[in-house]
């Protein structure tokens, strides 16, 4: 038995280079089926409703009362755009330019975050905190400056604390990135898309890249260290030479982080997308535009480093990823494990403890239950130890493309092959298929197998076997 086939060799497979060649159309159809992003397990659409503020109170406590509490990481979610981008799939409220809703808001935002920081525990360090929206940038740089000061009174940031805000270069001022530099933020994620003008005015999201270069190089002379860009494939009119001439641009404005996201078409949840449908491109021509993505990043010096993003070899999503120590939650990838996430905001989900929980998705709810109850919570789950123990297998896959099974054996007290003994035999066409090595100690997704990570996760998921009555999630490619 060699090596690798033994479960010893744990850097097999984790290069930084991804050659996927020529995949033949059949493969790309029967893998390209709707199913989740395993950003928690189980999934948000098996969650039940009627998980409220007490539910949410008892993990809160429970598990600041932990002998050694878990670190906080904080979510805030800020869901306002003044308008819709036709791709978005975020929950959002668009206002145009009238700001009247975000005082209102903000007061019940600052309400919501003195409830939680009063069961959360206050010897408990805040390691992470991230603002998502929406527009985060919607808001003016003094209010963004509040409301930190805010979160910095309630709560204990840690002195080397990730701190980390989306932000859109339309509305994005000089005044903005400086105020977000006072406060200590440290890591901005800005939204791209797309260069080209005719899938600009095609997804209602005109931003030139004269306009958005400055502002990259404004975060730099502020001394932001990471910069991140936000790109998405499989839009209306793409094909891989335009996506070639924006990646050349990208690649002009130098990040130090990518998310080249699949579009997400789910026109059920959100008709706006209804719009894009009739020019959207096909699968052989969407995945060609990702392939094309996935050479040029790499050729430039970036690391792939699963579901969609990129990052430099010395970035530590590269080294989290190298060394096995990467993490996925709500925000993707992170090097923050072995936190509780908390959800402030309109729709936000927390991971405490065992469960999870969502606040109401839209504003008038959530203000509504905040001013009764101090949350918003309307639906969440705790988890059970089956529960636990295939999101620890799913996370393995998702973050590492490798399962070692004496490690999950050793954590949950459980025969690996036995008790997955189905979701082997469903992985089997994936091994005849080149996506995945069934080995007798580990299972390790091959270079192409981590395009299709998603897929190879699905057979350990115990809750995709139940019918449902509409589409449920996007499709993997």
């Amino acid at each position: 038995m060699t090596a690798r086939e033994a479960g010893t060799d744990r850097g097999a497979g984790m290069d930084c280079g991804l050659a996927i060649g020529h995949l033949s159309l059949d493969l790309l159809r029967r893998y390209n089926v709707p199913g989740p992003r395993y950003t928690s397990y189980p999934t948000a659409p098996v969650w039940k409703e009627g998980v409220g503020a007490r539910e949410y109170e008892a993990l809160l406590l429970e598990s600041a009362r932990e002998d050694e509490p878990r670190p906080l990481s904080l979510y805030l979610h800020l869901p306002f755009c003044e308008k819709l981008c036709y791709f978005c799939g975020c929950t959002v409220v668009i206002t145009g330019s009238e700001h009247r809703l975000e005082d209102p808001y903000l007061s019940t935002l600052e309400r919501e975050i003195d409830w939680v920081a009063s069961r959360a525990g206050h010897r408990r360090p805040v390691v992470q905190l991230h603002l998502g929206g929406g527009t985060p940038t919607y808001f003016a740089p003094d209010r963004l400056e509040a409301l930190l000061a805010r979160l910095r009174d309630r709560f204990v940031f840690s002195s080397d604390a990730e701190l980390g805000v989306e932000v859109d270069p339309r509305v994005t001022t000089p005044q903005h990135l400086a105020a977000l530099a006072r406060a200590g933020f440290n890591r901005l994620s800005m939204g791209v898309q797309d260069f080209d003008p005719q899938v600009q005015a095609a997804i209602n999201r005109i931003q030139p890249y004269d306009d958005t270069r400055p502002l990259v190089e404004e975060a730099h002379r502020l001394g932001f260290p990471s910069v991140n860009m936000d790109l998405i494939y499989g839009l209306p009119y793409q094909t891989p030479v335009s996506f070639g001439a924006t990646i050349d641009r990208v690649l002009e404005i130098a990040p130090d982080r990518l998310a080249v996201y699949s579009y997400a078409n789910v026109p059920w949840m959100k008709k706006h997308q209804r719009i894009l449908e009739p020019h959207l491109p096909g699968e052989a021509e969407k995945f060609g535009i990702f392939q094309t993505a996935l050479e040029r990043f790499q050729s430039a010096g970036f690391e792939y480093i699963g579901m969609d993003h990129f990052a430099r070899p010395d970035d530590e999503l590269a080294r989290a990823r190298r060394n096995r120590t990467l993490h996925r939650n709500f925000q993707g990838y992170t090097t923050k494990a072995g936190t509780d996430l908390i959800g402030l905001g309109m729709s936000a989900i927390g991971e405490v403890g065992d469960g999870y929980v969502q606040n109401a998705r839209d504003l008038a709810p959530y203000r509504a239950a905040v001013e009764r109850e101090g949350a918003a919570t309307f639906r969440g789950v705790r988890l059970t130890a089956d529960d636990r123990l295939r999101k620890s297998v799913i996370q393995s896959l998702l973050c590492h493309g490798v399962i070692v099974k004496a490690e999950i054996e050793r954590d949950h007290g459980i025969d690996f092959d036995e008790t997955f003994a189905d979701a082997l035999e469903r992985l089997r066409p994936c091994a005849e298929d080149g996506l995945v090595e069934l080995l007798p100690a580990e299972i390790r997704a091959t270079p192409v197998g981590r395009v299709f990570l998603r897929n190879l996760a699905m057979p350990f998921d115990a809750y995709l076997t139940a019918p449902t009555e509409r589409p449920v999630f996007s499709r993997t490619l």
